[in-house]
């Protein structure tokens, strides 16, 4: 088990789980959080939220230079994989990281992807 001191909160790896936790508990369940991987497995992450568990409509979140991944992750799942499902919502923002040498700005994105009718 790893435990974070103080110190360590303020470290920039750590800056995205305080940025994951602004929505509630409802809300995390149907979010793909982007990351370094292949994007077919944000792509079926997407298709299981829809299909097994009956999401109506999906968050996609990214950060930096991930945002790119997300961006194509929604447009292959929209034309390609699923023709039923349509973008609801894209959020964009900044957020600020903490670091020792004044800290920096990275770009966010959300994706709300959801099922039509």
């Amino acid at each position: 088990m790893v435990r974070f001191s103080k110190c360590s909160e303020q470290h920039p790896r750590l800056a995205r789980k305080k940025w994951l936790g602004r929505e509630s508990k409802m809300a995390k369940q149907h979010q793909v959080l982007i990351g370094k991987k292949d994007m077919t497995k944000y792509v079926m992450a997407c298709l299981t939220m829809f299909n097994q568990e009956g999401a109506e409509e999906i968050v996609i979140k990214a950060r930096g230079r991930l945002i790119s991944r997300a961006v194509d992750v929604a447009e292959y799942l929209r034309n390609k994989v699923m023709k039923d499902v349509q973008v609801k919502e894209v959020r964009i923002g900044t957020e600020a990281l903490p670091g020792d040498d004044g800290g920096g700005n990275v770009s966010t994105i959300e994706i709300v992807i959801a099922r039509t009718k």
